[in-house]
This record gives structure tokens, C-alpha cells and sequence, in this order.
């Protein structure tokens, strides 16, 4: 049967922009590491009738008629994320990570109240607290830091929270490529009273799989996204552990409320029966035999890389993470190596290095990962082939620099972008890419004409 056939008849124009990507996604190698594919299940759950429902509220408590389903749905998604992660309490209506993230902020804190988080350009989030956040707006944020080694400075960390005394303090990150410390931040929240809050997005399908330390001893409340390594639909889940009901019973109340009617309307209850199918999935053998690969594969991918002469933060990985330090090609260049990536069929993130001496906008780093990858097929042979095409198209751009004057960079970089177009040893790498896709075919199913 051919997929999304109705679609196509009705809107060619939108079945096209679909088709267009899917192309894209097969042909290329997804590495960001915010990102996955999806099982056909859960595509299928999240293009259900249930986006045709409202349920405001919660199971037994809606607004609305007519949820019975609805009721059924969700209370599956919140017993299987109980279940997966070992938590009294768990919410599944956060549309996404950084709406769940802004609900914990408004369950256990005021506006004005201290927290902590670690420094976005440290690898940090910007719903940590960072200054162009409302997080870093509504709250007093005191971010802490990775040395110079790119491991997190506990001793900086505790110093801070003692000076500070904030009101919660969070861990989990979004480019910091070794195993999360909870319970030395455990430890630290505990000594000064904080919420200890883990968000978890990155690796949430490590820990399910068992190749990555749980928050849940450790933590009071747990966030994680579920699209990426636990490679399920976007959306997001807040959790409660028991230690953070010890701390406060009412809290997983507090939650509900700021969800529901503090923060959202209506669930997104497709994404609901996305979420419960992937958690099945993650409670397979087979999830955590694609878990321990993810980081099997990243540790081959970045070995690959420092032997082909790339320079990368922490020198390696523990998890599905690696960043790549671009200073010796010069600052602010990860936007060269990213475009130049693309071009060549490798998707990665340009994204800062602790210590950049560029900004955010112009970053000295790019980071990769490798969950997508695995989805498909891929193992350590694979790993070692990319990690070479990759350096190679780094050292193959890195006669462009980023302009000093600010006025002079959008010319320097249009004319970039045509460069490559055109430059043969770039077309030679996408032709390697292509090849190594179609040996691990995406979506082999999928029929779209």
C-alpha cells in the first residue's frame, strides 16, 4: 500500500515538501543528536484519529466529554513511563521539552528565586537558566561551569550553591559528552535544600536501556524529552521520584496544576499514543541492545575522528555525544564545517565549545551523534569510514575564515555556500554517503511515488 496515497491526491503540494524529506533522510546521515527515526508504529499512532480529540484535564477529571478512549490512552503512556523509569508519578502532557522544563520552574519555585544550571556555552540548556531565556529572565540564574579539561567543575558547582543557596539546581545537558553526575549534585542540592531537577532529553533512552546512570535515586524531579535517544514521537515527560515526594507530597499535584490549567489546554493526545508506543518499545530486550550500540558506535565514531586528526572536548565520549573542537582551523568556523557536512550528505549542529572564543551565532565547534545512525543498521565499521569522511571535509574547508568585521561576514559566507556547491572532493565524499546509505536502507516499506 502506498503511504500517505490520500494525501497525495489532495494536496500534492505538501505530499511533495514530505517526500522531498524523506529523500533527504535516507540519502544522508542523520547525526545530530537530538535527533532519531522513529518506528512505523509510532508514525502511525501520532497520525491517528485521536488529534481529532480534546481532553483537557486529566484521566477522570477532563472538561470535555467523550474521553473514555482518550482516558485509556494516557493512562497507558503514564503507567508505561512509570514503569520504564522506576517513578511513583509521571505527567505525559508537556507538548515539549522546554515546556516541561518551564513547568517544574512553576511547581517549586517563585519569580526572583535562585537557581542553578550549567552554562549553555558549557553545554548547557537555555531553559537552565541561561540570559536570553525567560528562565534566565524570571529567575535569579547562577550558572555553573566545565575546567579546562571540558569535565564540569563540581567544586565550582557546590561553591556556588553554597554561596547561593539556590532554590533548584538543574543537571542534564545538551553538549557535554560524559556520563551525567548525579549524585554528586545530589549531594550538593541536598546540602543546601534545592530541588535537584534532571533533565534527562539526551539520554533518557540510555538509562531505559540500562548503558547510562538512572537520575532517579538521585533527583527529585526527572524531565526528559522522547524523540531523541528514547526514539520516540516530540513531546515530553515530567516525572516525580519517590525522593522528590519525600521532599514535598503535594508536588506531583503542584505539576498537574501548572500543566493544566497553569500552562497548556489540550493534550496532544496523538503524541500521547506516540509516546506509549515507544515506551513498549524501549521495554524490549532488543531497545537495550540498540542502547549499548548507540554508545559502542559513539566511542568508535570518536576515535575515528581524533585519528584522523580532529580535536574533540573531554578527548572522547561516554554516551551518544561527541563535540568537535574546531579551534585549530580558527574561531567561529563550526558554521564552515556544518555547511560543508551538509553539502556532503552528513547532517550535524554547529554548536559552542566551553571557552569559544566566538559566540553562538558563529561557533567554534560542531556536534554529532550517533542514535540515528544506529537506528538504521550502522556499527563500528561504519563509524570508522565516517569519522574519516568527516575530518576530511573539516581539513578540506578550513582555508575559510570568519571575517573580523561583522558587516563583512553574510557576502563572505554566500559566497561560501556557492564554493561548495560546486567543489569536486565534497561531491566525491556524498557520493561515499549515498553508497553507505543504501546498504542500510530507511523506512524499506515506505512506498512513495
Amino acid at each position: 500500500m502506498e503511504w500517505l496515497s490520500t494525501l497525495r491526491k489532495a494536496d500534492p503540494e505538501t505530499y511533495g515538501i514530505i517526500k522531498d524529506e524523506l529523500k533527504r533522510q535516507r540519502e544522508g546521515l542523520e547525526m545530530i543528536p537530538s535527533e532519531n527515526f522513529t518506528s512505523l508504529q509510532v508514525l502511525e499512532a501520532i497520525g491517528s484519529v485521536l488529534t481529532n480529540k480534546y481532553s483537557e484535564g486529566y484521566p477522570g477529571r477532563r472538561y470535555y466529554g467523550g474521553n473514555q478512549f482518550i482516558d485509556k490512552m494516557e493512562t497507558l503512556a503514564v503507567d508505561r513511563a512509570k514503569k520504564a523509569f522506576g517513578v511513583p508519578y509521571a505527567n505525559v502532557q508537556p507538548y515539549s521539552g522546554s515546556p516541561a522544563n518551564l513547568a517544574v520552574y512553576f511547581a517549586v519555585c517563585r519569580p526572583g528565586d535562585t537557581i542553578m544550571g550549567l552554562n549553555l556555552s558549557d553545554g548547557g540548556h537555555l531553559t537552565h537558566g541561561f540570559k536570553a531565556s525567560l528562565t534566565g529572565q524570571v529567575f535569579n540564574s547562577v550558572p555553573y561551569h566545565v575546567g579546562k579539561d571540558g569535565y564540569i567543575d563540581i567544586d565550582e558547582a557546590r561553591r556556588l550553591a553554597e554561596e547561593n543557596r539556590p532554590k533548584l539546581i538543574w543537571v542534564g545537558y545538551t553538549a557535554y559528552p560524559r556520563e551525567i553526575p548525579f549524585e554528586e549534585f545530589a549531594k550538593i542540592a541536598d546540602g543546601v535544600g534545592a530541588y535537584l531537577a534532571a533533565d534527562i532529553s539526551h539520554v533518557s533512552g540510555l538509562v531505559v536501556g540500562g548503558v547510562h546512570k538512572s537520575p532517579v535515586p538521585y533527583a527529585h524531579i526527572v524531565t526528559t524529552t522522547t524523540h531523541k535517544t528514547l526514539r520516540g514521537p516530540r513531546g515530553a515527560i515530567i516525572m516525580v521520584t519517590e525522593k522528590g515526594k519525600a521532599k514535598d507530597p503535594d508536588l506531583p499535584d503542584k505539576i498537574d496544576k501548572v500543566i493544566i490549567p497553569g500552562m497548556q489546554g489540550g493534550p496532544h493526545n496523538h503524541t500521547t499514543a506516540g509516546i506509549a508506543v515507544a515506551l513498549l518499545e524501549a521495554s524490549k530486550p532488543e531497545f537495550a541492545q540498540y542502547a549499548r550500540q548507540v554508545v559502542k558506535n559513539a566511542d568508535a565514531l570518536a576515535r575515528s575522528l581524533m585519528k584522523n586528526g580532529l580535536k574533540l572536548v573531554t578527548d572522547g565520549t561516554q554516551t551518544h555525544l561527541i563535540l568537535i573542537d574546531l579551534t585549530p582551523f580558527g574561531k567561529g568556523t563550526g558554521i564552515f564545517v556544518q555547511d560543508a557536512l551538509d553539502e556532503a550528505g552528513i547532517t550535524v549542529n554547529k554548536n559552542t565549545i566551553p571557552n569559544d572564543p566566538s559566540n553562538p551565532f558563529y561557533p567554534s565547534g560542531v556536534r554529532l551523534g550517533t542514535p540515528a545512525l544506529t537506528t538504521r543498521g550502522m556499527r563500528e565499521k561504519e563509524m570508522d569510514l565516517i569519522g574519516g569522511l568527516i575530518a576530511e571535509v573539516a581539513k578540506s574547508v578550513a582555508r575559510y575564515q570568519l571575517p573580523e568585521r561583522k558587516e563583512e561576514r553574510s557576502a563572505y559566507l554566500r559566497n561560501f555556500k556557492n564554493e561548495i556547491k560546486a567543489d569536486s572532493e565534497l561531491a566525491q565524499v556524498r557520493g561515499k554517503v549515498l553508497r553507505l546509505c543504501e546498504k542500510f536502507p530507511l523506512y524499506p516499506g515506505m512506498e512513495l511515488p
